[in-house]
């Protein structure tokens, strides 16, 4: 997923229309400085997300939904953010069930704390998040490297002026990384912010079949569409607002399913200290 999400994040490089477009390998070079990926933007920020999944019948209709309400706090260095579950469809998490999580969580960050302590923990967790610092880099050169970017035109989004892009696969390009195998299997069409060049919707297609764990777990279907759209928060930062996608994986080795999902972003606040370790329901 995160191949993906990167895929969509470099869009960023236009085309052609009534004025001028943007040099492309000046808005391209910019765009890049810009790129990070949205663990490192919402570090600073608790949030609420709502996760909507459906399971689909063979025509495509929806036979079972789940609906689940989080409020997010960044994670500890090294971690996904803590998803703190807080309703269930339609029915808020029992107040005793939320306080013994708390209690687990806050057990977690007082374990942490005690081990960077060690000098020697201090040490390695420096050289994981130099790991991880690296390997994004690396990723992220691998989209140039896979992807033929055309700007295409100018359009209007949600107030911004963008620049829309492609990102085709070019064929016979061997990619360098991990993250790169991935890339090949997908198109995209991405609307960048010409202001500041950032991203702010981006549409991507399977071109192909994707398989994940052999076969076995989950597969991706050529003509699979996701989509991916930021807004701007406070003026000053574009963080996450929706997230859609669909995919099919296999249960128990032999029944398949075909899921649907939506991560819809809301009620972005700075995160203080106190945020880290007392709870509460973000306000809106």
């Amino acid at each position: 997923m995160r191949a993906v999400v990167l895929s969509l994040i470099v869009l960023a490089t236009p085309a052609a229309q009534d004025r001028p477009l943007p040099d492309q390998n000046a808005f391209a070079a910019q765009v890049k400085r810009h790129l990070a990926t949205d663990e490192e933007r919402q570090s600073g920020y608790t949030f609420i997300e709502k996760r909507i999944e459906q399971k689909l019948d063979a025509s495509g209709r929806s036979k079972d939904r789940s609906v689940k309400v989080y409020e997010v706090y960044p994670g500890l260095p090294g971690e996904e953010r803590y998803r703190r579950l807080i309703e269930e469809n339609g029915r808020p998490v029992p107040a005793g069930d939320l306080a013994k999580r708390d209690r687990s969580r806050q057990k977690e960050v007082e374990d942490y704390a005690r081990k960077l302590s060690i000098a020697s923990e201090r040490t390695k967790t420096t050289r994981e998040q130099d790991k991880a610092r690296r390997e994004y880099s690396a990723a992220v050169d691998d989209i140039f490297h896979v992807y033929d970017i055309r700007m295409l035109r100018r359009e209007s989004l949600d107030g911004h002026d963008t620049i829309v892009a492609t990102l085709t696969p070019i064929p016979g390009v061997k990619p360098l990384t991990d993250d790169g195998k991935i890339m090949r299997h997908f198109k995209a069409r991405a609307w960048i912010s010409e202001a500041d060049y950032e991203l702010v919707r981006v549409e991507i297609e399977a071109i192909d079949d994707l398989s994940f764990g052999l076969g076995l777990l989950a597969r991706v279907h050529k003509g699979t569409v996701a989509t991916y759209q930021r807004r701007m928060v406070n003026d000053e930062v574009w963080l996450p607002a929706e997230v859609t996608w669909t995919a099919s994986a296999r249960v128990m080795l032999f029944r398949q399913l075909r899921l649907r999902g939506v991560s819809e972003f809301s009620n972005y606040r700075k995160f203080t200290v106190d945020t880290s370790t007392i709870y509460t329901a973000p306000r809106p």
